[in-house]
């Protein structure tokens, strides 16, 4: 095993992949289900079972990325070259997510249905692979925190950069598609930087000969694994919630007027107060790797995340009237909801660990694929809930709503949110694996490997 020390341009490399996977990830989570309802028509209802079905086979389909990552072997390392060969249809098939169909109706659907779920299944190629390369980077784990801060402060950049374009792009070309066209080509361009900037260090020991089913097998009976699976799926309930119903509870709540100028083009208040989430949750990524080294990733995810429900509940009772506390609010949420992401994608590089110290079989694709499978099941039940929720509270596009749809948007912006960070920190409450127990473990697999 190579251990020679992570350098500051190996990190930044790492960064620009979660850079690029984000800026998409941003865009889908806040724009895409406005822009199927109040761009093409379609029904909210409609969008959230499109949403529901489009991600249950992709969800199936990230452990069988994982595993087959695990068996590649290439003079790249296992997982650097799925960056190389997936970049470039990442980026296209994106921007066919946001192009409309030139059929119209049922035609208009099924278009969407054939796109988004093509985009999820080559974010699976191209995500899975990437995250699984913090488990092979480095050994250590405090490498491995600072890897991980480094990925959600580029994460969060990304997405701050997304936001921060989209909405002058799509003023300056007056076309969604060019406006995503630009936005995917930057991605091609960071995960085409990353594969250049990072290695592959970790091997898995000389002796390990294993098959999918003892993997999947080993998987299952990872207590660990399961308990952070749940917290990942929780977390991105909250986020994808929040952020859907970001655009309607400005544009049909409050008053979504101009809120600033950008070399002569208008910033709205649902824009700035994306930005502003943005900006707080790159600082709450910086912040965590010394709350972690002292507090431990456990206590310092359930600190973060009991935080922002406790103030999503305190959020519903803010009044229009009061857009200063709606911005003020939003900056300390999205603090508390940065920190947890760089903690979630260290952990599932110590479950690595645990399972290969625990079966003596390395399987660090399949693992991290779980993280990829977390997001997709958070983001497929957040996104459903959103569409299926709109449709209930009696929500109909580009029309001024009634009290009861008024209500539910703002609803859809506090309490269930809140439900689902409290879910997130009864799982972590659960999880076993301390520092000090995971220091032990990677002191044991380093003395196995010299072997």
């Amino acid at each position: 095993m190579n251990t020679t020390t992570v350098s500051l341009r190996e990190k930044i490399g790492y960064g620009f992949g979660d850079m690029a996977s984000s800026m998409y990830w941003k865009l889908f989570g806040t724009y895409l289900l406005f822009f199927y309802t109040d761009v093409l028509g379609i029904s909210a209802a409609a969008v959230g079972t499109m949403l529901l079905v489009s991600r249950c086979w992709d969800t199936v389909f990230d452990p069988v990325v994982g595993a087959v990552a695990d068996r590649t072997t290439t003079r790249w390392g296992k997982f650097r070259p799925y960056l190389l060969y997936t970049a470039l249809p990442f980026g296209i098939i994106g921007v066919l997510t946001f192009t409309a169909s030139p059929w119209h109706g049922a035609g208009e659907l099924i278009y969407a249905y054939i796109t988004y779920s093509l985009m999820m299944m080559v974010y699976s190629l191209i995500n899975v692979p990437y995250a699984s390369m913090l488990g092979v980077i480095s050994p250590d784990a405090k490498d491995r925190n600072a890897l991980a801060s480094y990925r959600m402060a580029f994460a969060f950049g990304g997405s701050f950069l997304a936001l921060a374009l989209l909405q002058p792009l799509v003023s300056f070309f007056h076309n969604w598609t060019l406006a995503v066209a630009v936005i995917g080509t930057l991605c091609v361009l960071l995960f085409l930087g990353c594969f250049a900037w990072v290695k592959e260090r970790v091997q898995p020991m000389t002796t390990q000969n294993s098959t999918l089913r003892q993997d999947i097998k080993d998987l299952c009976r990872n207590r660990p694994w399961w308990i952070l699976l749940a917290a990942g799926i929780m977390v991105l309930v909250f986020n994808s919630i929040r952020d859907g119903a970001t655009l309607y509870y400005f544009k049909y709540y409050l008053t979504d007027g101009a809120a600033a100028k950008f070399f002569s083009t208008a910033i709205s208040w649902s824009t700035l107060y994306l930005l502003t989430g943005q900006a707080a949750n790159v600082i709450g990524v910086i912040i965590t790797a010394p709350i972690a080294d002292k507090l431990g990733k456990k206590l310092t995810f359930i600190l973060a995340m009991t935080t922002a429900a406790l103030l999503s509940v305190l959020f519903y009772g803010l009044t229009k009237n009061q857009l200063t506390l709606i911005f003020v609010f939003q900056f300390c949420i999205s603090i508390c909801a940065g920190m947890v992401f760089p903690l979630l994608w260290s952990m599932y590089a110590d479950i690595a660990d645990y399972s290969e110290w625990k079966n003596g079989r390395r399987a660090t694709g399949l693992i991290f694929s779980s993280s990829s499978m977390s997001q997709k099941i958070g983001w497929t039940i957040g996104g459903a809930l959103s569409g299926w929720l709109l449709a209930l509270f009696g929500f109909h596009a580009n029309v001024t709503q009634a009290q009861s749809a008024q209500k539910g948007i703002v609803l859809m912006v506090s309490l269930l949110p809140a439900a689902g960070a409290a879910l997130s920190v009864l799982a972590v409450s659960l999880y076993p694996l301390t520092e000090q127990r995971i220091k032990a473990i990677a002191h044991e697999l380093e003395h196995r490997r010299l072997l």
